[in-house]
């Protein structure tokens, strides 16, 4: 279901299908373990389905992928990275409410929507 709209982002694939991306990127860094992360990841998959074709929604598993979150800072989970044009754009850390990934993508998409207006 929504689910189908969000991909893994590992190490090996992430400057390909992030920093090379011509849309937008949300990465939820995660794990497994994590309560916060599994209580996000709801909210995650309603954005996901809500800015398909829009905004890539890709989730890393900060165990099975150290590399990334360590070359980005991320020393808590669960945070939201916003991509554009291979640079963050947003960082939110921790539970959030809907509104504020909402706000951080509209944002991006605001920039972005002058063409197709």
């Amino acid at each position: 279901m929504a689910s189908e709209a969000i991909f893994e982002v590992t190490d090996s694939n992430f400057d390909q299908s992030v920093l090379k991306s011509d849309q937008p990127v949300l990465v939820d860094f995660w794990a497994a373990w994590c309560g916060p992360c599994r209580a996000l990841a709801p909210i995650v998959d309603e954005v996901a389905a809500q800015y398909g074709g829009r905004v890539k929604i890709g989730k890393m598993d900060v165990d099975r992928n150290p590399a990334t979150p360590q070359r980005y800072g991320i020393r808590g989970i669960p945070t939201l990275l916003v991509f554009k044009g291979g640079q963050v754009q947003e960082q939110i850390v921790g539970y959030v409410p809907k509104e504020k990934i909402e706000k951080a993508l509209d944002k991006q998409l605001g920039q972005n929507q002058v063409a197709s207006s």
